[in-house]
C-alpha cells in the first residue's frame, strides 16, 4: 500500500509524462533572467508608487505557494534574493500555456516574463505575460505548516532545510558576511591572504589528533591539517610580515554542540608584535565584524547579554581557577593535589598528564562556562604552549591568551617562539608525551626547526574559531546550525 508521499510522487511523474508527451522540455537551460527579486524590491523602494507598469521583467525561481482560481492563479516564487508574488491569467498567457501551467506544482522552477502591478491589498505582483517550466520537481516539499523541524533530517537534507526555513538561509548569508568582514579588516591593514597545504606530511600547529591518509603515487602517509600555523610562520620567515588564512582544519575528535571534526578558522600572523598587541587587535577586529554584520556592538546570545565594547576583562589562568573555579591557590603547584581535585569533580585526567594539562582540564570544566562577557585568559604554562614564547618575567609561563565569550573559546593567540633551540627542546618534550600515550601531543617537525634557524622576526599569531563566532552573532545553540553540511553518523538501512 502506498503512503501519501509515494502517491504524490506517482502523480508528479504522471504530470511529467503528460508534459513530455506534449513536447515540453522538463529541464530547459535557455531562459534568460533580467531581474532578481531584490532588484525589483530596490526599484520599488526607489520609485514608490511611480513604478513603470509597462517595464518588462524576466524572472525565475522556485514555486513555494500556488493558489488556482479556475482561469487565473496566484503563486509565490523565490530566488536566492527573496520572494515575490506572481499572477498568472489565462487571458494573458493564452489557453495552451495556461493548460501547461496547470500541470505545475509547488517546488517546480519557473521562468516568468511580465510587468509589475499592485493588487488591491497593495502587494506588488508580477503579471505574467509568458510562463515557462524550467525544472520539474518529482518530490513534494515538506508540508508548509509543519515544515522541517527534526534537526537530524534538517542537517542530512540541508537543501530542504534551506528551502523551507528562511531563518536558516539568513544564518548562512550572515556567515558569509562575517567572513568577508574579517577579510576586509585584515586586508585594509596590509595583511596578505594565502593558502597553505591541507594535506601535510607532519601535522602541527595544535594539540589534536589528526586524520591520516595515504598517497599512493608518492607512497607516503599524509595527515589532514589540524592547523595551518607552522606553514604560515614559514611565510613570516620568508619575509611576509603580515599574513592570514581563512582555512578548513580537521581534528579527529568528538562531535558536540561546539565541535565538528571539520571546521573553519581564521589564522593570522603579525611580525614585530606581542601577544599584548594581539589582544588589542582582537578587540578591534571582533568589534568591527560585529558592527559590520549586526549594526551594533551588543547583542543577546542564548539569553545572555554580550557587549563587545571594550576594554575586555583580563585574568591569568591561575586567577581564573582560583576566583571563578574555586581552586585553592595552594593546589596550583601541587600535581597530586590537582589530580585529587579533578577526581572529586568527576574530571577525567589521562595517565601521565603534566601539571599544565591538569590545570587546563580543570579550567575547561570549572571556569570556561562562567566566562560570558568577553574575557582574555592569559599566561598559560609553557608545557601546554609548545609554540609560544616564554614570559620574560616568569619563564615557566608562556606569553599566551585565550579569548572566551558566552562560555566558549573563540580565539587563541601568543607571542611566537622563534628560538630554534628552545623549539626543538619543546618538540622533544611533546614526542615524549606522545610516547606516554598523549595522542594530541605535537610531532617533531625538523624542517620547521631548520626554518627557524634562518631567523623569524619577533612575531605574534592568533587563531579565531569562525564557526563559534558565527554561532554568537546568529544566536545559534549548536555548531551544526552554522555549518552547511556537518558531519553525521551513517544511517544503516
Amino acid at each position: 500500500m502506498m503512503d501519501g508521499s509515494s502517491e504524490v510522487i506517482r502523480q508528479r511523474r504522471e504530470k511529467a509524462k503528460a508534459l513530455t508527451d506534449r513536447g515540453v522540455d522538463l529541464y530547459p537551460n535557455d531562459f534568460k533572467v533580467s531581474h532578481r527579486v531584490e532588484d525589483v524590491r530596490q526599484s520599488i523602494a526607489r520609485q514608490g508608487e511611480g513604478v513603470d507598469d509597462t517595464a518588462p521583467f524576466a524572472m525565475a525561481g522556485r514555486i513555494i505557494m500556488l493558489r488556482s482560481f479556475g482561469k487565473a492563479a496566484f503563486l509565490h516564487f523565490r530566488d536566492h534574493t527573496g520572494q515575490l508574488q506572481a499572477y498568472v491569467k489565462q487571458d494573458e498567457v493564452g489557453e495552451e500555456a495556461y493548460g501547461l501551467f496547470k500541470q505545475l506544482d509547488v517546488g517546480d522552477f519557473i521562468g516568468i516574463r511580465g510587468t509589475l502591478f499592485q493588487t488591491k491589498t497593495g502587494e506588488w505582483t508580477l503579471l505574467a505575460k509568458k510562463i515557462r517550466l524550467l525544472c520539474k520537481a518529482m518530490r513534494p516539499l515538506p508540508e508548509k505548516f509543519h515544515g522541517l523541524r527534526d534537526p537530524e533530517k534538517r542537517y542530512r537534507q540541508r537543501y530542504l532545510d534551506l528551502i523551507m526555513n528562511p531563518s536558516v538561509r539568513k544564518v548562512f548569508v550572515t556567515r558569509a558576511r562575517i567572513i568577508q568582514a574579517f577579510r576586509d579588516f585584515l586586508l585594509e591593514r596590509g595583511f596578505l591572504e594565502v593558502e597553505t597545504p591541507m594535506m601535510q606530511p607532519i601535522p602541527g600547529g595544535a594539540e589534536a589528533t589528526p586524520f591520516q591518509t595515504f598517497h599512493n603515487a608518492l607512497g607516503m602517509n599524509l595527515f589532514l591539517r589540524v592547523a595551518p600555523e607552522l606553514y604560515l610562520k614559514r611565510l613570516v620567515i620568508g619575509g611576509i610580515d603580515r599574513v592570514f588564512e581563512i582555512n578548513r582544519s580537521f581534528r579527529n575528535e568528538g562531535v558536540s554542540t561546539r565541535h565538528n571534526p571539520e571546521f573553519t578558522m581564521l589564522e593570522f600572523y603579525l611580525a614585530y608584535a606581542t601577544y599584548e598587541d594581539l589582544m588589542t587587535l582582537t578587540e578591534e577586529t571582533l568589534r568591527f565584524v560585529t558592527q559590520q554584520v549586526l549594526g551594533v556592538t551588543h547583542f543577546s546570545y542564548q539569553g545572555s547579554n554580550i557587549n563587545m565594547d571594550g576594554p575586555w576583562a583580563r585574568l591569568t589562568l591561575e586567577q581564573a581557577l582560583n576566583e571563578l573555579g574555586g581552586v585553592d591557590p595552594s593546589l596550583l603547584n601541587d600535581r597530586q593535589g590537582l589530580l585529587a581535585l579533578a577526581k572529586s569533580k568527576g574530571i577525567e585526567i589521562k595517565k601521565g598528564r603534566r601539571r599544565g594539562k591538569i590545570l587546563t582540564k580543570l579550567f575547561d570544566a570549572l571556569v570556561e562556562p562562567k566566562l560570558i562577557a568577553p574575557t582574555f585568559v592569559v599566561d598559560y604554562p609553557v608545557e601546554v604552549s609548545p609554540l609560544a614564547r616564554r614570559s620574560r618575567l616568569e619563564p615557566d609561563m608562556a606569553e599566551r591568551f585565550e579569548l572566551f565569550i558566552a562560555g566558549s573559546e573563540i580565539a587563541n593567540g601568543f607571542s611566537e617562539l622563534n628560538d630554534p633551540v628552545d623549539q626543538k627542546r619543546r618538540f622533544l618534550d611533546q614526542v615524549a608525551d606522545r610516547q606516554d600515550g598523549d595522542e594530541e601531543a605535537h610531532y617533531m617537525d625538523e624542517d620547521y626547526v631548520t626554518a627557524l634557524e634562518y631567523g623569524m622576526p619577533p612575531t605574534a599569531g592568533e587563531g579565531v574559531g569562525i564557526d563559534r563566532f558565527v554561532m554568537l552573532l546568529t544566536d545559534a545553540p549548536s555548531i551544526r546550525e552554522v555549518i552547511l553540511f556537518p558531519l553525521l553518523k551513517n544511517i544503516r538501512h
